[in-house]
C-alpha cells in the first residue's frame, strides 16, 4: 500500500489485509458503545493524523475493535474523515501482544494469528516489537509446502525460507515443512555398500558401507547409489558405468497435489523454474532465489 487516502467500503471481506507502512494505524482509547454505529460516529466527529487509515479501539473492558477510515484529502497535518468501515467488534477481535512478532511482516503476524487460533473470519491485532501495533484482518496466509530431504535437520531450504519471510516483502505465508528421509529410502533395498553424494548429508550409518561421491572413491566398489540424476552424471565420469540407484530427488518424488510448493533440484544451476504450483530452485540456491520462487508462487495463487 502506498500514502494515498484508503478507500473504503470493500476492505471487511479483504483477506490477509495488513496495513503496511503500519504507522497508518492508530491505537486509541474508546468509551462509548461497541457498536457500528457508535464507532462511526465517534470518528467521524474527530481529527485524524493525515497518514491514519485504521484505527483499533480499545476500552476499560479490554474490548477491542478495528475500523478502517476514509481521509478527507489535502496537505494539512491533520484532517477529517470522510467515510468509515468497521472491520470487526470485540466479538471478532483478538488481541494479541508478542514482542518477538516484527508488526511490519505480514507472514509473522499471520503466524502469530495462527498460533493463537485467530481464524480467517476475525482480526488480530497485534502489539509487537518495541510496542507498535498492526492488524491483519480475516488471517488465511497462503500455504506453501516446502519438500526436503533429511538429513541433515533441520534441512536447509526449509530454514532459508523461514528466514526469507522474515525480511521479504512477501504476502501472508505460512510454510509447511514435508520431509523425504534418506534413511527410509536406502530400505527399498539391501545392497553390499551404498554410494552416497556428500559426507555432509549425515548418511554415514546406513547399515552396510557408506562410500561418498564427492570424494571420488579410488576403487569402484559394488554399491547402489542413493542419489539423483547429477549424481548418476558424476558416475558416469568417474566410473564409465550406471549403479543400481535409489532416486532421492526431491522433484522427482513429489507429487503434484495442487498445493503451491517449494523444492529443489541439483540439475538446475543458477536459475530457478516455476509453473503453476511448483517454484524449483538450485540444490545450492541461495537467499535471492528462494525469495524470488516464493514470490512468484505467491504471485502464481493471488486469487486463490
Amino acid at each position: 500500500m502506498n500514502d494515498d487516502c484508503l478507500r473504503v467500503g470493500a476492505l471487511q471481506s479483504t483477506s490477509n489485509f495488513v496495513p503496511l507502512p503500519y504507522r497508518r494505524v492508530s491505537y486509541q482509547p474508546y468509551s462509548e458503545a461497541m457498536t457500528e454505529t457508535a464507532i462511526a460516529a465517534h470518528l467521524m466527529s474527530r481529527e485524524l493524523y493525515r497518514r491514519t487509515d485504521i484505527v483499533v479501539l480499545h476500552n476499560h473492558r479490554q474490548e477491542i475493535a478495528v475500523a478502517a477510515v476514509q481521509r478527507k484529502g489535502g496537505g494539512n497535518l491533520f484532517t477529517v474523515a470522510e467515510a468509515v468501515e468497521v472491520l470487526a467488534l470485540p466479538n471478532a477481535c483478538v488481541f494479541i501482544q508478542d514482542p518477538t512478532v516484527d508488526p511490519a511482516n505480514p507472514s509473522a503476524l499471520a503466524h502469530a494469528a495462527t498460533i493463537q487460533g485467530v481464524g480467517p473470519e476475525q482480526t488480530a491485532v497485534v502489539m509487537g516489537m518495541f510496542d507498535h501495533v498492526n492488524i491483519i484482518h480475516r488471517p488465511n496466509p497462503l500455504v506453501i509446502r516446502v519438500i526436503e530431504v533429511i538429513p541433515p535437520e533441520p534441512p536447509k531450504l526449509y530454514q532459508m525460507a523461514q528466514h526469507v519471510l522474515s525480511y521479504a516483502d512477501l504476502p501472508a505465508i505460512a510454510l509447511e515443512l514435508e520431509t523425504i528421509d534418506l534413511r527410509e529410502l536406502s530400505k527399498q533395498v539391501r545392497p553390499k555398500a551404498f554410494l552416497v553424494p556428500c559426507r555432509s548429508g549425515g548418511l554415514d550409518n546406513l547399515g552396510v558401507p557408506v562410500h561418498f561421491l564427492d570424494e571420488r572413491p579410488k576403487q569402484r566398489h559394488n554399491w547402489t547409489l542413493l542419489g539423483c540424476e547429477r549424481s548418476l552424471q558424476f558416475h558416469r565420469h568417474y566410473y564409465g558405468d550406471e549403479p543400481p540407484r535409489v532416486e532421492m530427488c526431491p522433484r522427482q518424488l513429489t507429487k503434484d497435489t495442487g498445493c503451491p510448493t517449494l523444492l529443489k533440484c541439483c540439475l538446475l544451476e543458477f536459475d530457478i523454474e516455476v509453473d503453476t504450483h511448483f517454484g524449483v530452485v538450485p540444490w545450492g540456491a541461495d537467499l535471492a532465489m528462494v525469495e524470488s520462487a516464493l514470490r512468484h508462487i505467491a504471485r502464481g495463487h493471488a486469487n486463490d
